[in-house]
Parts: structure tokens; C-alpha cells; sequence
């Protein structure tokens, strides 16, 4: 039998303990993808990371104290945390940063919205979990509207013609995150409190980002602007710390199934922001593959319970 906060309960969505931090977490990650845009112009993408996580990582600390969580997670749980810091809080945040350098950022966010692709065939792969027929279908259709949009992108060339550029760039970053995604539930990672593992492995990343950054950009560069630090704190704080949490205990309260909708509910926002603020000049192309590109992922998410 279902109870109110089962999974399965098609009124639990309804909710306002579900409801309100599911639109609260996709509205901030949807202006994410815009604010990186600020923080890529006059310093150099690494330093923004950097600064981004270095204000994220004490706040996850704070979070997993005030949540009673331990912070022990053993020799295990740190290579593990060392390894998404790498892939997660590094590389793919360098990857995403830089991608926006050459699309605009409602484009990247769509692009990532088939992270789910990489997901279920590492996880196939990795974790030996199978993979529907109707996922496949899905994923092609949301495939097929993602290249509708790209050509649209290509086709205006925005940012000086260097679109092949931000779709490889973005690609590095979609898969550098889905590695982490997939390595973390694996058995160590089930066993650890998420915030515990999550304060580490950004503590590891900041790290990394700050040996990357000083190696390739030299000294840090500290710009005067407040709106820069603005934005590095909303990433960082809110972009991070706040949705992560909110986001996870949806997961446990819903599913990850239906969880995974706030992937398209993000994708709306940044469309829209990108709309307004950036003028994505919309066609009937891109419009079109708006609308397969969304209706391709539903149909992929539909096909899996887990």
C-alpha cells in the first residue's frame, strides 16, 4: 500500500514540502547557467571556479554539522571524494565555463540536460544496470532536437563562429559529470552520509581547481567588482550548498525518477533567462528542437523508475 510520501504517489508532488524545493532548486539552477557568463570575462574561468567552491566548500561543511552529520568517512570515502572531486567540482565545472565562452548559456544548460544519456550507459556499464528500449527512443528524440538547436547556434554564431568548439567543450563537461554521478552511488557512496561526501569532495576539487587554475592562468586575479562577487557567492552558495540538499532529500522523498524532471524544469529557465537577458534570438529550427529536445527527455525519463 502507498503512503503519503511514497514514491509512487502521484499527489505527493503536489505538496508543498515537495513542491516548493522542487521549483526553488530549478529556478536557481536555472540562473546559474546565466550567472557563469559574469564570471568568465575579466578573470580567468579557472580562478572563478576556484573562488566559486572555495566560498561552496566551508558553508557543505557547516551544512553536514548542523544536519548531525558525521564527517568520518574513511580512507574509502576520501579516494572516493578525490575522485569526484576531480571529475565533478575540476573538471567538469572548467569544462562548462569554458563551453559558455562559445554558446550561449540557455544552449550549454540544454545540452546538459542529456546528461541523463551518459548516466544510464555508465551505469549500464559500471553499476550493471539495464537500459529500456524506450529510454533509447527518448534519449534519440531529445538527440535530434538538441542538433536542431546546435545548427540554429551555428547558423548565428554569436560569439565569433567557434560553436564546434563550446558543443566539444560541453560534451567534456557532460561526461566528466556523469562519471561522478555514477561513481558515487556506487557501493561506498551509498554507505556515506551525501552532504559528508559532498563537503570533501568539494574541499578536494577547490584544491585541484586551485593547482589547475596557477598552472595555467599564473597568479590568482582578484577583479574589484561587486557584481562579480555577487555572482560567485550565488553560485557557490546558493548554486551549491542550498540546492544540493534541497535536491536530494526530493530524491529521497519522490524517487530519482521523478526527481529527474527538474533537469527539464531547469532547462525552461535558462532558455528563458538566455531569452531575455542574453537575446537568444529564436527560430522556427531552434524552436523546434526546443520543443524534441524536451519532449525527447520526458519520454527517456518515463522509461525508467529508479
Amino acid at each position: 500500500m502507498n503512503t503519503d510520501n511514497s514514491p509512487e504517489n502521484p499527489h505527493t508532488m503536489l505538496r508543498p514540502a515537495i513542491a516548493l524545493p522542487f521549483l526553488l532548486t530549478a529556478l536557481i539552477w536555472g540562473s546559474t547557467w546565466y550567472v557563469i557568463t559574469g564570471q568568465i570575462g575579466d578573470v580567468p574561468a579557472s580562478w572563478s571556479i576556484t573562488y566559486r567552491f572555495a566560498l561552496a566548500t566551508p558553508a557543505m561543511f557547516a551544512v553536514a554539522l548542523v544536519m548531525g552529520r558525521s564527517l568520518n568517512i574513511g580512507r574509502a570515502g576520501h579516494l572516493l571524494a578525490v575522485f569526484i572531486g576531480l571529475t565533478q567540482f575540476c573538471l567538469n565545472f572548467n569544462f562548462v565555463y569554458r563551453a559558455e565562452l562559445h554558446l550561449t548559456s540557455g544552449v550549454v544548460a540544454v545540452m546538459f540536460g542529456l546528461l541523463m544519456v551518459p548516466n544510464v550507459l555508465f551505469g549500464r556499464l559500471i553499476l550493471k544496470q539495464p537500459v529500456t528500449a524506450r529510454f533509447l527512443v527518448g534519449s534519440a528524440v531529445a538527440i535530434a532536437g538538441i542538433a536542431m538547436l546546435l545548427l540554429h547556434e551555428a547558423r548565428l554564431s554569436p560569439l565569433g563562429g567557434s560553436v564546434g568548439t563550446g558543443i566539444l567543450l560541453a560534451v567534456g563537461g557532460i561526461l566528466a559529470a556523469s562519471i561522478a554521478n555514477v561513481v558515487q552511488a556506487n557501493d561506498t557512496g551509498r554507505a556515506l552520509p551525501m552532504v559528508s561526501l559532498l563537503a570533501w569532495s568539494m574541499l578536494y576539487g577547490t584544491i585541484i581547481d586551485f593547482g589547475l587554475a596557477w598552472a595555467t592562468a599564473g597568479p590568482p586575479i582578484f577583479p574589484d567588482r561587486w557584481e562579480y562577487w555577487a555572482g560567485a557567492a550565488w553560485l557557490g552558495l546558493a548554486g551549491s550548498v542550498v540546492t544540493f540538499p534541497l535536491y536530494y532529500t526530493i530524491v529521497r522523498k519522490i524517487g530519482a525518477g521523478r526527481a529527474a524532471y527538474n533537469a527539464v524544469l531547469v532547462i525552461i529557465v535558462a532558455m528563458l533567462i538566455s531569452t531575455v537577458v542574453e537575446g537568444y534570438q529564436w527560430s522556427w529550427l531552434s524552436a523546434g528542437g526546443g520543443v524534441l529536445a524536451l519532449a525527447g527527455m520526458v519520454l527517456a525519463l518515463r522509461a525508467r523508475k529508479t
